[in-house]
């Protein structure tokens, strides 16, 4: 096995973070679990697609590294299941040559990735760390909308009006005059709009609201 960090493999999985094994062949789920173990990673063994649908949590930091052919439920079928209720926790799958065409439609359908058998142990394991950077990227974008979203509730039906004159570029006199108001009141607006948006200036406000869809 080669240095990893010779190749640029990722130094650290994110704390908290989860590899879901599912395969039918016991020997190789205790085998995948062993070599995440020796790079800091913490799994949970599944025996089947279906003992993994009922019980298994991916509300954390989480992947999925899966067999494509197992017994009655199969990988992709796994995978489709598992899509139909959360459509972001990354998926990798584990495939024989013959699967492979299987493994590539199962990418277009939004599987993070593919290992064909036999696999390189340090190749596999960067792809698990990729997948788990990529679920902790998106939790982070999901949380950062919700406090973005509850900001903007707490502003009032008035700051409300004002925000997007102030994303148009609007100065307070102009604002003033599109709502019959006094510039002072305006300008009482924009400073509270900024304090609860936790801003300093509009253009702060423009670059926070310009990417919360991402």
């Amino acid at each position: 096995m080669s240095d990893p960090h010779a190749l640029g493999h990722p130094a650290a999985p994110p704390a908290g973070a989860l590899v879901h094994i599912v395969d039918d062949d016991e020997a190789i789920r205790d085998s995948l679990a062993f070599l995440l173990a020796s790079r800091g990673l913490v799994t949970r063994e599944w025996p089947s697609g279906e003992a993994f649908l009922e019980a298994a949590s991916t509300e954390g930091c989480c992947c999925v590294v899966m067999d494509v052919r197992m017994g009655e439920l199969g990988g992709i079928e796994t995978f489709e299941r598992l899509r139909g209720r959360d459509a972001g926790t990354p998926v990798i799958f584990l495939t024989g040559h013959a699967d492979v065409p299987i493994a590539v439609e199962a990418l277009k359908k939004g599987a993070f990735d593919f290992v064909e058998k036999p696999f390189n142990d340090n190749a596999l394991v960067d792809v698990v760390i990729a997948a788990l950077a990529e679920a902790e990227s998106r939790r982070s974008r999901v949380a950062g909308r919700g406090v973005l979203e509850a900001r903007l509730k707490n502003l009032t039906p008035r700051e409300a009006e004002v925000l997007p004159l102030l994303l148009g570029g609007r100065l307070n006199k102009q604002i003033a005059d599109e709502l019959g108001v006094a510039m002072r009141t305006v300008e009482v607006h924009r400073a509270r709009i900024f304090e609860k948006m936790g801003v300093r200036n509009a253009v702060e406000l423009t670059r926070l609201l310009g990417g919360a869809g991402d």
